[in-house]
């Protein structure tokens, strides 16, 4: 990774001296532990080291942020990560993707450096990527490196679980998910971010994609509900609720949609800093 030694001593600096919210509740900002600093600095020049070797110049890159393991999930939220050219005839992987504000209903599109993307507390220090065939790059490429474009459907209500077919709410997976269709489907008139997204929706029930359908009891929504303001079932179908199906967007399901339709010139790749646990 070109110019790796600035970059590290940049993000260090600005983690040590403010706390990581992204995700996390605001009432009790905390600030980084060293060992979260540097084994996310690792995986991020890991990472960043792998997407140059495999050529490509945009992909859809996950965390694992969470351990969603009891779904049967191994990774928690994906972006977008692009090279980008820098002021000395380099280049810089940037990473654009849709966070939730500080556990609240709230959340925002963010261009970030791939350290900062990877600051979190991970649940497990591993990256995965899809790589797109050249034509999907091509396509993608023209929208998230648009400021307008690759906010246009952007919906800020979030619920962790929203509905995959459903506008009321939007989480960080289905936002890139609806903004790729966005890109491969045929330029149409759109005048409301609620029209984009039903047409995105469309164009991704017509191209086979296929969400991930958890079995979340109804005592387990209780509690998310009210303890959480950023979780939310209102917004799934009745009768899919009281039979505890919430069908909603997640990375492996994107993994395996982009395998399946040929949208990937590889499988998805996974890169994991193996001096820690």
């Amino acid at each position: 990774m070109r110019r790796a030694t600035p970059l590290v001593v940049a993000l260090a600096v600005a983690a040590v001296a403010g706390p990581a919210l992204a995700g996390r509740n605001c009432d009790t900002p905390q600030p980084l532990k060293t060992s979260t600093l540097e084994r996310g600095l690792r995986l991020a020049q890991l990472t960043a080291q792998a997407l140059d070797a495999s050529g490509a110049g945009v992909v859809v890159l996950a965390r694992a942020g969470q351990d969603l393991s009891k779904y049967g999930l191994r990774y928690s939220h994906l972006g977008f990560a692009y090279r980008q050219p820098d002021a000395e005839f380099g280049h810089v992987w940037r990473v654009l993707h849709k966070l939730n504000q500080c556990g609240s209903a709230d959340s925002a599109i963010y261009r970030q450096g791939m350290g900062e993307f990877f600051m979190d507390d991970l649940w497990r220090y591993e990256a995965a990527w899809a790589v797109p065939t050249p034509a999907v790059q091509a396509q993608l490429m023209d929208v998230i490196q648009h400021k307008t474009r690759a906010t246009q459907l952007h919906h800020k209500p979030y619920s962790l679980v929203s509905y995959a077919w459903g506008q009321r709410y939007q989480q960080s997976n289905q936002w890139a998910l609806e903004t790729l269709a966005m890109a491969l489907r045929a330029p149409v008139r759109q005048t409301t971010v609620s029209e984009g997204r039903v047409e995105a929706q469309r164009w991704m029930q017509t191209h086979g994609y296929q969400p991930t359908v958890l079995r979340i009891g109804a005592l387990t929504r209780l509690g998310g509900r009210m303890g959480a303001a950023n979780i939310a079932f209102d917004d799934h179908p009745t009768d899919q609720r009281f039979s505890d199906q919430i069908a909603t967007v997640t990375v492996d399901s994107v993994f395996d949609w982009m395998t399946r339709t040929g949208l990937t010139t590889q499988a998805v790749w996974y890169k994991r800093d193996h001096s820690t646990p």
